[in-house]
């Protein structure tokens, strides 16, 4: 009796064993295989920011920005002076519109200059005619959706110009353009009175090179059409 309860005691203390390595190699496995899965996740994290930093991504490359930047521009010390009085004195003035241009450039978002500037020449239009072709162009480089150089609008302010493109008038985009100048002197003016470009102007001196920035924006599915077959490699 005494060797049987003995036998049963080393086969339990033995399945016992087996049970508990059998767990430790189930939890080891599950914990390789989270670790290789977080591993590969931030290699495509990592891969997928390099894209982004990618020139081409953006359609133009560093070197082009870079020599918009070192553009000489000879303006007089007391103009520069006055463009800081008021956004609407620095778009009137030819070199400080340039200027701000250039700037914008600098951040990504020069859609926005050349929306307001297409719209203030839109409003020179004379002829029924030309106001129709001039506007489906602005239409279709700045409102529509995906539209190469698409400037930030409310819902209902391009749902009202979509309706109406068909017969336009000389007043279409104005509702438009009031709100992209709004944002600009809000957000882009304030910044350019602190940028590099206008600090040059400012001072007389010549502009060092300038680090180029990236506009914050959030990007959507639309925004990696043009890259998906180089993401796909790494999914």
């Amino acid at each position: 009796m005494e060797m049987s309860l003995v036998f049963f005691s080393q086969l339990n203390m033995c399945e016992s064993n087996e049970k508990t390595f059998c767990k430790l190699m189930h939890g080891s496995g599950k914990e390789e295989t989270s670790i290789e899965a977080k591993i590969r996740s931030k290699e495509k994290r990592n891969r997928l920011s390099l894209l982004l930093q990618r020139p081409d991504f953006h359609g133009e490359t560093h070197t082009s920005r870079a020599a918009l930047l070192a553009k000489e521009t000879r303006v007089s010390q007391e103009e520069a002076v006055k463009w800081a009085e008021s956004f609407d004195k620095l778009l009137s003035h030819k070199d400080g519109l340039d200027a701000f241009t250039r700037f914008l450039k600098t951040e990504f978002s020069e859609e926005n200059i050349e929306f307001w500037i297409a719209c203030e020449d839109f409003k020179k239009c004379t002829e029924p005619q030309q106001i129709i072709i001039k506007a489906k162009a602005i239409y279709e480089k700045f409102i529509q959706n995906d539209a190469p150089k698409e400037v930030n609008l409310d819902f209902h302010t391009k749902e009202v110009i979509t309706k109406n493109i068909t017969q336009p008038t000389l007043q279409s985009f104005d509702a438009a353009q009031s709100r992209v100048y709004q944002l600009m002197e809000q957000d882009s003016y304030t910044r350019f009175l602190k940028s590099e470009i206008y600090l040059c102007l400012l001072e007389g001196r010549p502009q060092r090179p300038t680090n180029l920035r990236r506009r914050s924006r959030s990007f959507t599915y639309n925004d990696f059409q043009d890259v998906k077959s180089d993401v796909a490699i790494w999914l």
